[in-house]
């Protein structure tokens, strides 16, 4: 192989390494595993470069890169996880960076009728919804509703016949209905609502205030924790009583306000996040969290899902984190919650004296 090759090789693979590792991150939810994949499929070419060479390599990339998730997430799938798995959380710039380059191929140009945003693909409600799918129907998927591929251009880039692609399309698609029903498309509208929830659910935790926060959930929320090496519950929490009780324990042990966490809110995965990070009591505790929701329709929480496991956390920038500052609007909180609480008794002691000056006078 000459070295005249090989760079071209390394400048082609240069050009498609953005889209590769959106294509792979979707694939396996994973962000470490994606940037291995890539590199694995980079490997390839050089030990074994296409016959074809001189055309366009995406197509052959792309088939080794799913190739490689594919077997990835199977040998995930086989093996017991603690706790839900949950993806791994990215900045969203760093989404946004690849947004431009994934629908682009040199030798067929740009479409717009994807089924599913590019961003949106990247919640973790789309990545979550992806795992009720086969590693075979997810590929299918992602590269005709998400990256637009035509059913030809599928069907070779998975070495599979027209009509298979067809069928399995139509499987992943019926498999993806609950999503549909309630997509999670990061609109501005919804950037926004959704950082206005989390700041209510964090202070009313931090305040204790059980109808507040009873009030920003559905009846059926869900909970799920992604422990990794710490403890946290290894089961999803489904139900809104049980919801709360599980929030405020947690609460209660991290200690919001006298342990001085540091919560800051991130941009993660098309949609703000809170970022918790704090000193903990025990080793078996997480000193950092990220913690994301899921809203309905309606604006209340549907889902909730809190990732600790520190390998999932490497790419959240904790020390870029917009300032939440909890303590003060406790203060301010409390202080509200306080009069409100003594005003009815006030009110009352007011009436008292109007009503009986004479004889305070006579005493």
């Amino acid at each position: 192989m000459s070295s005249a090759f090989v760079s071209a090789l390394r400048r082609d693979f240069a050009l498609h390494r953005d889209f590769l590792w959106g294509l792979c991150y979707r694939m396996t939810g994973s962000a470490a595993d994606a940037e291995d994949i890539v590199q694995d499929t980079f490997e390839r070419a050089l030990r074994n470069p296409p016959d074809d060479a001189e055309r366009s390599l995406r197509p052959w990339l792309a088939r080794v890169a799913i190739n490689l998730s594919c077997d990835h997430l199977r040998r995930r799938k086989r093996v017991p996880y603690r706790g839900t798995w949950l993806p791994e959380p990215v900045p969203t710039e760093t989404l946004r960076a690849q947004l431009d380059d994934s629908r682009l191929d040199s030798s067929q140009g740009a479409r717009a009728d994807a089924r599913y945003e590019l961003l949106e693909s990247t919640t973790f409600a789309f990545l979550l919804a992806l795992e009720a799918l086969t590693p075979s129907q997810r590929a299918v998927l992602l590269l005709r509703d998400v990256f637009d591929y035509s059913v030809r251009e599928t069907a070779a880039a998975l070495e599979l016949s027209e009509a298979n692609v067809k069928t399995t399309l139509h499987r992943a698609r019926a498999a993806m209905a609950k999503y549909d029903a309630q997509r999670c498309i990061p609109t501005a509208k919804l950037r926004k609502q959704t950082e206005r929830v989390l700041r209510r659910f964090m202070l009313h935790l931090a305040t204790d205030n059980v109808r507040a926060i009873e009030a920003l959930l559905r009846e059926d929320v869900v909970a799920l924790n992604d422990p990794g090496e710490f403890v946290a519950a290894r089961k999803a929490v489904v139900g809104r009583a049980k919801v709360v009780l599980f929030h405020r324990k947690i609460t209660q042990l991290v200690d919001l306000v006298h342990k001085r966490a540091r919560i800051g809110a991130a941009d993660l995965n098309g949609l703000p996040a809170l970022v918790l990070e704090y000193d903990p009591a025990r080793s078996d505790f997480a000193a950092r969290q990220v913690f994301l929701i899921q809203l309905d329709a309606d604006g209340r929480i549907s889902q909730l899902s809190t990732v600790l496991a520190s390998q999932k956390l490497t790419r959240v920038r904790f020390d870029q984190l917009r300032p939440f500052n909890l303590l003060e609007r406790l203060t301010a909180t409390s202080i509200r919650g306080a009069m409100t609480r003594l005003q009815p008794a006030a009110q009352r002691l007011s009436r008292h004296i109007q009503v009986h000056p004479r004889s305070r006078a006579r005493r």
